[in-house]
């Protein structure tokens, strides 16, 4: 319910002031568990994808946006709720891998999950190595990877921004990777092939240069 009604306020909002140009909406499944990986510029990218989606795509985001108090936290509650966000605890000794645990709870209910492999933000709007958990993911739930490119979400929401700015958008959904041609295959290697497959296809769709090397989070800042 929240989220229909969220999208139903959010989708005709967005799309009137931004106009995003979306392509590609075809192939993402309209049922089923799949990832939908994408390249990571901004906060707003969170939001950007499931606008842009024919189908809701859920979103990890930290458990500290569900227990505000008052009427804002309340609000804040409210909306990321209704954006199908998935709350986690950022700040667990083993919150990597309870995170990769919630999303296969999501896959495996047959729900679209979105995650980012280069694992934060690029600061430098350089595409970086793909962390395998997304290659664990789609491995263990036997889903297909719709890999996404998006263009110009930094500059809605550049980083250090407190609110979001007027900027042209490009959504670009992938053909689904399947996962078939990995049995087989040792895991370790079959995470890495799998993963490097799809920073490539994301690499075509948003036009980013590549960096063959993994990104940080700068000074203990959270990832997104």
């Amino acid at each position: 319910m929240f989220y229909s009604l969220g999208r139903n306020v959010l989708y005709p909002l967005s799309h009137a002031l931004y106009r995003p140009t979306i392509e590609g909406k075809e192939n993402i499944p309209r049922e089923g568990g799949v990832i939908v990986a994408s390249n990571h510029l901004s906060f707003i990218d969170s939001f950007a994808i499931p606008l842009a989606s024919p189908r809701q795509v859920r979103f990890l985001a930290k458990e500290e946006y569900w227990t505000g108090k008052g009427v804002g936290g309340l609000l804040r509650k409210g909306f990321f709720t209704a954006v199908g966000m998935v709350p986690v605890d950022r700040h667990s000794p083993t919150a990597a891998q309870e995170s990769l645990d919630t999303a296969l709870e999501v896959l495996k209910a047959g729900d679209a999950f979105g995650i980012y492999p280069e694992g934060t933000r690029s600061r430098d709007g350089r595409l970086y190595r793909g962390r395998t958990g997304v290659a664990w993911l789609a491995l263990t739930a036997q889903v297909p990877i719709v890999p996404v490119g998006l263009i110009g979400t930094e500059d809605i929401q550049p980083v250090g921004a407190s609110f979001p700015r007027l900027a042209k958008v490009t959504v670009r959904f992938g053909k689904p990777i399947g996962v078939e041609e990995y049995a087989g295959v040792p895991a370790g290697k079959a995470r890495r092939q799998l993963t490097d497959r799809v920073m490539e296809a994301i690499a075509e769709l948003s036009g980013q240069e590549r960096v063959d090397a993994y990104n940080e989070v700068p000074g203990g800042e959270p990832s997104a």
